[in-house]
């Protein structure tokens, strides 16, 4: 069976991003994101910042950041650095379709990637909104196994339900609520566990909450 073209629904999250970003003050631009260390710009670069990097320049960055996660995240983000708002607003225009790494996995990378970072943007600037289903629903369940997230091992002998689309995954103690929380719960975000209960939500509290 073949893995289902994501490209489309990653589209339509970076434009719902950039709808965003074109509404920001410039005090939300240099606000705090869920993201340790990195302000709301600093997490809309990152949304595109691997996608004009040639294969060459990928491998470039991850053998400068040692390959770990973060110190390549920094390096790839440090080329972007110091655009103003307006200039983020026309990267992420000009990235609309992802390309380069986060085009990985029929797009599944920069759907998972886009919305959680998106997310991390909203929640930090109190601004929610309702996650369109027919692209949450791949984003959970695609989280759950992208190599980059602790979503896999944070949800490791857990039911997961959500409760406003038609989605479950693991076997276990019930975790539930909505599927945004659950998902931004699994990713490490501490923020979204007042918005779950269930008889594992301990479990999945201890998880995120270690350091």
């Amino acid at each position: 069976m073949s893995k289902p073209d994501l490209m489309p629904l990653a589209e339509e999250e970076r434009a719902d991003l950039l709808a965003l970003l074109h509404d920001l003050t410039p005090a939300q631009w240099n606000a705090r994101s869920l993201c340790t260390k990195w302000l709301v710009r600093d997490v809309a670069i990152h949304v595109v910042s691997y996608d004009e990097l040639s294969k060459a320049r990928t491998v470039a960055t991850f053998l400068r950041g040692g390959l770990r996660t973060g110190k390549i995240n920094d390096v790839a983000l440090a080329r972007y650095r110091d655009l103003d708002p307006e200039g983020i607003i026309e990267l992420v225009a000009r990235n609309l379709r992802p390309s380069g790494l986060p085009s990985g996995f029929r797009g599944g990378i920069a759907l998972t990637d886009g919305t959680i970072h998106h997310q991390d943007i909203r929640r930090a600037l109190g601004l929610p909104r309702a996650i369109p289903a027919h692209r949450l629903v791949p984003v959970l369940t695609f989280s759950l196994g992208a190599p980059t997230l602790p979503s896999k091992g944070n949800a490791k002998g857990l039911k997961f339900v959500a409760t406003d689309v038609d989605w479950s995954a693991g076997d276990g103690p019930p975790v539930t609520g909505p599927g945004e929380a659950l998902l931004m719960a699994a990713a490490g975000r501490v923020q979204a566990l007042e918005d779950l209960s269930g008889d594992g939500l301990p479990t999945l509290l201890k998880r995120v909450r270690r350091p």
